[in-house]
């Protein structure tokens, strides 16, 4: 008997507030998978753009209506939760000096995109006061209830990545969130093939035993949007697929 076909599975990497991007993106996944496709989100829905509340609005209205997608941990959208909290917080994987609101990281823009201004002045628990009042409660419930990573058959959703010889069940969600280096520069088989975004480079990669799909939307580049068939995989263009294999 002929093998069975494997079963598509679409991802798309970080958006970053880039909602014409992230349209586009979806419009290639339903010409290639159609309206049911399944999708898998890799994080970083929100930050540098211009358009996070929009992102959200629409990522939000497609669970809501039942879309087949799902939705991965990134650490911008952990960054903006914990500044939501009761109590507002700072990642502590975050540089010395750095924090939600320094230009390098987004969050101005973020809360501009809800209506919100942040000014040089400010003191946190005024603009604290002002993002509770403008963020609906909807987008904190999305925030909370995002995946720190998804198993299917031989891929791994994530959106930076994994700590090398560490089971997938004792894995730490501050490195499935933020983990570069110890992770970029392993080059031996994983148990499974790891697809994710988080270290932005020119162009989706695929690298043998990952496949990365941060390709810089978050500064003006194109949104990556790939299709999975087992381990098998294509970049998803404008012409149709195109595909990705690992490079030397």
């Amino acid at each position: 008997m002929p093998e069975a076909m494997q079963e598509a599975i679409y991802a798309i990497g970080d958006i970053h507030g880039q909602l014409e991007q992230l349209q586009g993106a979806l419009e290639r996944i339903e010409r290639d998978g159609g309206p049911d496709a399944q999708v898998i989100f890799l994080g970083d829905y929100t930050d540098r753009g211009a358009n996070s509340q929009a992102v959200l609005d629409l990522l939000i209205a497609g669970q809501q209506a039942g879309k087949n997608w799902r939705f991965i941990l990134g650490n911008h959208d952990r960054m903006f939760a914990m500044f939501m909290e009761h109590y507002p917080r700072t990642d502590d994987r975050l540089l010395v000096g750095f924090h939600w609101f320094h230009a390098r990281i987004g969050g101005i823009e973020t809360l501009q995109s809800y209506g919100v201004a942040v000014a040089e002045r400010d003191r946190i628990f005024q603009v604290h006061a002002r993002a509770m009042a403008a963020v609906p409660p909807s987008h904190l419930a999305f925030l909370r209830s995002l995946e720190p990573k998804i198993v299917a058959g031989d891929l791994l959703f994530v959106h930076a990545g994994i700590r090398p010889g560490v089971a997938l069940c004792d894995q730490d969600v501050d490195d499935l969130v933020w983990i570069r280096d110890e992770f970029l520069h392993y080059e031996k088989p994983h148990d499974k093939l790891v697809v994710h975004g988080h270290t932005f480079i020119d162009k989706a990669k695929h690298y043998g035993n990952r496949v990365n799909l941060d390709s810089g939307a978050a500064y003006g580049h194109d949104l990556s949007a790939a299709v999975f068939e087992g381990r098998e995989c294509w970049l998803l263009t404008e012409d149709g697929r195109k595909i990705l294999r690992p490079e030397n």
